[in-house]
Order: structure tokens, then sequence, then C-alpha cells
């Protein structure tokens, strides 16, 4: 059987199957790594665990990056939803502080799943963690929700791009924010046409946002962004569930995120020479960090 090549052949090969999503992209990895499923599923029950703990360790450090410019947030965010003073709900502020944890655990050097990348690795994680929370999915549906997630994030590689020097943070925390609304809906038991309108609605919604680390560091602007995505996940996937669709087809959506990338100036594709890195005060952080005399 061939590869899958975009989301409507994908959704096709469920549909026509009577199965899900997951099963497909677990028995095509399966065949391509000449592993049983079980071990496909064993390896994402991992990248699973990893999130969590990832989650735990950022709630727990209050610290700063090497950098210092970050760090803490989490715990002072998840401080905020224990006292019951969120503006947000429960699972949308959830995933807020998750999705900071794990970022900020990724700007210290900490043990993270780039999922799809370093930059964009607190969105799954945040939003799938805060859902299973509040729903109680069985670990089961989890996995399955991370391996639709997975084969989102291949089509959206495949065709258009998840590199934020290729086409700006569409391709990073857009991805991020597409896979983990495909992870939810996989997980809340909706349909195989459910899932790519989530996709398209949550990529749709991140179309030409670019690229702009403050002093080249994945830090500034991008942990933030992590948080904000997550939730942009929660909404897009109960919209589909809901019963709402895109106009414009998924696989429209990407190729025109591709379109998008091609027409970006460098300076704001994870160059550092344009957007938020190149504002007085993100030239004054490169210059504090990189060329003041330290002595």
């Amino acid at each position: 059987m061939s590869s899958i090549r975009n989301f409507g052949e994908w959704i096709l090969r469920a549909e026509t199957s009577g199965t899900t999503l997951a099963a497909v992209i677990a028995e095509q990895e399966s065949r391509h790594a000449q592993r049983p499923v079980a071990a496909v599923r064993a390896d994402m029950a991992r990248n699973w665990q990893v999130m969590r703990e990832a989650i735990a360790a950022g709630l727990a450090n209050g610290g700063k990056s090497p950098s210092g410019l970050v760090g803490g947030d989490a715990r002072r965010y998840f401080v905020r939803i224990a006292a019951g003073r969120t503006l947000a709900g429960d699972s949308a502020a959830k995933a807020i502080a998750y999705a900071l944890a794990v970022s900020e655990v990724n700007a210290c050097m900490g043990r993270i799943v780039a999922f799809p990348t370093a930059g964009s690795c607190g969105i799954v994680p945040g939003a799938v963690v805060a859902a299973a929370e509040a729903r109680g999915y069985s670990e089961e549906a989890v996995i399955d929700g991370l391996l639709t997630a997975a084969g989102a994030g291949m089509i959206i590689a495949e065709n258009a791009s998840i590199s934020g020097a290729e086409a700006g943070c569409q391709a990073e925390c857009g991805a991020g924010g597409a896979m983990a609304a495909a992870a939810l809906v996989q997980m809340d038991g909706g349909t195989p046409r459910q899932v790519g309108m989530a996709v398209a609605l949550a990529l749709k919604n991140s179309l030409g946002l670019v690229c702009d680390p403050v002093a080249g560091l994945v830090e500034v602007p991008c942990v933030r962004r992590n948080a904000f995505h997550a939730v942009q996940a929660l909404v897009a996937a109960d919209m589909a569930l809901a019963g709402v669709e895109s106009a414009i087809p998924v696989d429209e959506v990407v190729d025109t995120m591709r379109q998008i990338g091609l027409s970006m100036p460098a300076s704001l594709k994870e160059t550092s020479q344009g957007g938020l890195a190149k504002t007085p005060t993100g030239l004054a952080i490169q210059r504090r960090l990189f060329t003041e005399d330290k002595g």
C-alpha cells in the first residue's frame, strides 16, 4: 500500500476501511519501520510519558533560561489557576500553563519531545494533557490522538513545511496547533472528516505568522506563542466536533501555507533580521547577550 500523500487521501482511506486515522498511520509506520503496530504504539506511549514529565518539570521550576529571557511563567500562571482567578476556562487555562511549562523546559535545555519542532514543543502536550485531564480519556485514546497528530504533521511537512527557517512560524507553531487540534478530535471520537476540518481551522488562522526570534534564541516570542496555539487547538477541535466546517479544504489550506512561506522575505524566516527581533528592545537584548563586554 502506498504512503499517504495528503489529507484527502488519508481521510478517504480511513472512511473506506471503516477505521480511524490513527490506525491508518500506525499501519503505515509499521510497514515503513518493519516493526509491529504494537511497537509503534509503544514508542508513542514513551513520547506521551516524556511530554507529561516535561510539564511537571516546567511547573516545578521557577528558574530562568541561560539567557534570562524566559522562565517561571508556567509556575506563575499555574498559581493563578489554583487561586481560581483565570478568565479562561479550566481546560484552556491548563493548556496555557502546560504549553508554557514544556517550552520553558526546552529553553532551559531540558528533555522534551520535538512535536513537531523544539520551538513548538509545548503546543501538543499543553492541549492534549489539559483535555485528557478534563475529559478523562484513556491512555489508548491519547495514543490514538498523538498518532493522528503525527500523521497530520507528516502531511504538512511533506506538502508545505514544519521549519521556521523555510516558511516562518506558521510552519512551526501553526503546524503544532493543527496537529494538536487533530489529536483532540481523534481523542474525543470525532470522524476522520472532522479531524481534517480541525486541522484546516487551526492552520488557516496561523497563515502568515512570521518567525522572528529575538537574539536568535527560541525564547521570545516563541515560548508564549506555544500557549496561544495550544488554546487555538482547543477552539479548532471544539468547532470541528460541533460540525463547523472550513470553507477551504484542508489540503488547499496546507498548499496556501506553502505558497505564503515561499513569498515571505528571508528576514521573517528565523534569521532574526525582521519582526520583533528588530525592535529597539529586541536589538538591545541582542547587544546585551552577545556584544556587550561582560567583564
